[in-house]
């Protein structure tokens, strides 16, 4: 699990029910199901006129992503990069066939699959910067669901004050219910900011991080895909990786691949 996407709900969900307090309020005061139905239920079902009922309910598991700490394996996947060339250096492409299987990475094993196979360099940068791009489409398209969602609930919130509103104006005689009415007209602008800026907002954030990190990894295999088929030392090929990684995982690295 991802501690800060923990620790950054429930301390920003304490700062806000604070606050309440803080401001002579309690937590009910700010609970209204006309608006929670009104922002929440409102902005998801206009959301849904624009995508299929797969896609609405994928986007839950997509949001879920941003309380896990993704693994791409980028240390592992360099170490290996790196023991293939040197094995392709000593005994020939060829000799990796039998080592292809037990690479955990499906976009590695491709790339390294087409190498076995003298497959074209072109052929091959193509084939996976194609893959790659197709990953980044659809990961942006995730991302743009949940931005669309950010922007509707903000909007349905000021729908549901000028709504409340309304209702107020036309019962101004009727005492009674000018304060849920008033209720209604404050609260959904309050629960459209907060599903905009402290919920969707900021989970879209995260994931286009896990996006970023996962589109280095792959270029990074792609860079050692084919210096591989090149035949390039080594030492040249783990400067290239290393320039993938953080200032850590470059130690690391040169501690495990020292050069000579």
């Amino acid at each position: 699990m991802d501690l800060a996407s923990i620790i950054g709900l429930a301390a920003g969900m304490f700062c806000i029910i604070a606050s309440m307090y803080a401001s002579g309020g309690v937590v009910t005061t700010y609970l209204d199901p006309a608006s929670a139905l009104m922002t929440i239920g409102g902005s998801f079902f206009a959301l849904m006129l624009n995508y299929s009922i797969k896609e609405m309910l994928g986007m839950f598991n997509i949001l879920g992503r941003a309380f896990k700490v993704p693994d791409f394996g980028e240390m592992k996947i360099a170490e290996s990069l790196l023991s293939l060339s040197e094995r392709a250096r000593r005994e020939g492409i060829l000799s990796l066939e039998e080592e292809i299987e037990s690479v955990d990475s499906a976009f590695m094993k491709r790339g390294l699959r087409m190498v076995v196979d003298s497959t074209d360099p072109e052929v091959i940068k193509s084939i996976l910067e194609t893959e790659l791009s197709q990953m980044n489409e659809r990961h942006g398209r995730w991302l743009k669901m949940i931005d669309q969602w950010a922007k509707l609930a903000p909007g349905m919130g000021m729908l549901g004050t000028v709504q409340g509103l309304i209702a107020m104006m036309k019962n101004l005689e009727d005492k009674s219910r000018i304060g849920p009415n008033m209720a209604v007209a404050l609260i959904t602008t309050y629960y459209g900011a907060m599903m905009a800026n402290f919920l969707l907002t900021p989970m879209m954030g995260k994931l286009a991080n896990h996006d970023a990190a996962e589109t280095k990894v792959r270029e990074m295999v792609i860079e050692g895909v084919l210096s591989i088929q090149q035949g390039d030392n080594p030492h040249i090929l783990q400067m290239k990786l290393s320039s993938y990684l953080s200032p850590e995982s470059q130690k690391k690295l040169e501690e495990l691949h020292p050069q000579s």
